[in-house]
């Protein structure tokens, strides 16, 4: 029914801002209430005609995709909002090493709290799983190397097909006495579009933006760790 009424000349000039399972169930709503109007109209005149009139509303609302109210709050459900996360820490351990640490992506729940588990399945591709606050939604996804340069640089992006679309990369740089490396960190996750999305974008505002923020500046206390200072072969366990 969607698809015939946005062929027609009903269709408005403004923007859909209604995702198609709020349009959905608008649509039907709207056929509900119009049923049970008309059926009444003849007992209840008033309320028949008042029943089919916000019953038309309904069915426009979910046919068009179009909510007046939602414009004149500025709200749009088709476009769940994106965390967008860029941090620069410095830590006392030799950029090779860091890279190093970094490249091998199952350790990266070692100090990411946001991070349940990462499993990488062939020397460029991983697949994550989060961990969620309250673990209400289960949270997991394909990822791929996009781009490598040896102790220098690293960047990942989600594959095709996965619920929610995460990017993320990591510059290394010698610190200026050449000892320690400083890390200019970028994450991004993007829900997907519709009523899925807006429940996953409604987890990502606030504490869980806050969580990943915090686990990139947990690294500079990983690294003076002693787990840490063995992989970097400083501990004297190495």
């Amino acid at each position: 029914m969607i698809e015939k009424i946005e062929g027609s000349e009903l269709m408005p000039a403004a923007a859909p801002n209604i995702d198609n399972g709020e349009r959905a169930l608008s649509v039907l709503a709207g056929s509900y209430l119009l049923y049970k109007s008309l059926r009444n109209i003849v007992k209840h005149p008033l309320l028949g005609v008042q029943g089919a009139a916000a019953a038309g509303l309904l069915i426009y609302r979910g046919a068009t995709g179009v909510c007046p109210l939602y414009q004149r709050l500025g709200v749009d459900t088709t476009d769940p909002q994106a965390i967008n996360i860029t941090e620069t820490i410095t830590v006392n351990a030799p950029r090779e090493t860091v890279y190093a640490f970094w490249r091998e992506l199952s350790n990266l729940p070692k100090f990411m709290d946001h991070l349940k588990e990462v499993t990488e399945t062939s020397e460029k591709d991983s697949h994550w799983t989060a961990n969620t606050p309250g673990g209400i939604v289960p949270l997991s996804w394909n990822a791929e190397i996009t781009h490598e340069e040896s102790g220098k640089y690293l960047g990942w992006q989600s594959t095709a097909g996965s619920m929610i679309e995460n990017a993320g990369k990591v510059e290394f740089t010698d610190t200026l006495n050449t000892i320690g490396t400083q890390l200019h960190v970028e994450i991004n996750y993007f829900p997907p579009a519709g009523s899925v999305g807006r429940g996953i974008a409604s987890m990502f505002t606030g504490v869980f933006e806050k969580m990943i923020r915090a686990d990139i500046q947990q690294f500079k206390h990983y690294a003076e760790q002693e787990e840490f200072k063995h992989f970097a072969g400083l501990s004297e366990l190495s």
